[in-house]
């Protein structure tokens, strides 16, 4: 079977050559040396970034007990909020790095894993999923229209797309539905559902790790999904999204 799960590798955050190198080869690192504070999310993005680094959405926290799985997916998301009379994005559907801080690990579960997309899409995938991902447009947030914020204009895309600097975009997302009659809808919906079915079946197999607190897991978004196992008891991570100046 293809191999598909990446286990991040460790590097302080003063091996900051190692920790690029890390993530440009696996698509994803485990920073340590860092506290467990707000701050310490920029300063990861601005040392393992650098100059390609854009632009910083707002750092959101995520409290679970006795948490669910998480499936695995690519953050992806569209808000915009009105902030003194300006339309202003909170998320973007093109945030192209994820930085995950482990600020309280579970007392039990909660394990992370990470898949590669490309992967998935090259070895993996059935050839009929692998036309759809690559050839169909489909609106990505279309499941999520009521939420305050999504904006109503449809946001069509493939799941596999590429940047204008040659990056290749890998999607994963629970919102995608086919477009508004679309003539091919039916089939659009049925391969979403086999989509979905795929993900879900690679999960088990996966490796597993676990972030200490202050730990900081850096993910190439549109390379890699990423994911957890339920855990009981309280946890807490906080999470930053950002645009390079590779992103789309």
């Amino acid at each position: 079977m293809t191999k598909l799960g990446i286990v991040p590798q460790r590097h302080d955050i003063t091996a900051v050559t190692e920790a690029r190198t890390a993530l440009a080869t696996d698509g994803a690192v485990l920073l340590t040396g860092l506290p467990a504070t707000a701050d310490a999310l920029i300063v990861a993005a601005a040392s393992v970034l650098g100059p390609r680094l854009r632009q910083l959405f707002p750092l959101r926290e995520r409290p679970s007990q006795d948490g669910g799985p998480v499936d695995l997916h690519a953050d992806s998301f569209n808000v915009v909020v009105d902030l003194g009379g300006i339309p202003t994005p909170r998320r973007d559907p093109d945030e192209d790095f994820v930085f995950v801080q482990c600020v309280a690990p579970a007392p039990s579960g909660g394990d992370s894993f990470l898949a590669d997309a490309y992967r998935f899409v090259d070895e993996h995938a059935a050839p009929d999923l692998r036309e759809f991902l690559t050839a169909v447009d489909v609106d990505l947030y279309g499941k999520w229209g009521a939420i305050r914020g999504v904006p109503a204009l449809p946001r069509v895309a493939r799941h596999v797309e590429y940047t204008r600097t040659g990056r290749r975009i890998v999607r994963r997302t629970d919102g995608a539905v086919p477009l508004h009659r679309d003539p091919g809808a039916e089939h659009a919906e049925e391969m979403l559902a086999v989509f979905t079915e795929a993900v879900q079946g690679i999960q088990p197999g996966l490796p597993r790790f676990l972030p200490a607190a202050g730990e900081i897991l850096v993910v190439d978004n549109y390379r890699c999904w990423h994911g957890r196992d339920p855990h009981s008891g309280d946890r807490l991570v906080r999470i930053l999204t950002v645009r390079t100046t590779d992103a789309r």
